[in-house]
């Protein structure tokens, strides 16, 4: 049995909610579960850059 199609509301929800999670993204990942055909959850895993010398390390 297929799972019901989303509303056109809840489509524009999910589309937004997936925009946000990407907005001001510079490293990482957006990962989408899904559980029987439907979002159930919605990772932003971000990354951060740490760069430059260390001090007192000589490098």
């Amino acid at each position: 049995m297929a799972a019901p199609e989303p509303t056109e509301s809840r489509r524009d929800q999910l589309a937004e909610s997936i925009l946000e999670a990407l907005r001001g993204l510079r490293f990482g990942s957006v990962e989408i579960v899904v559980h029987e055909a439907r979002v159930v959850q919605i990772v932003r895993t971000e990354k951060v850059r740490v760069g430059g010398e260390i001090p007192g390390n000589g490098r």
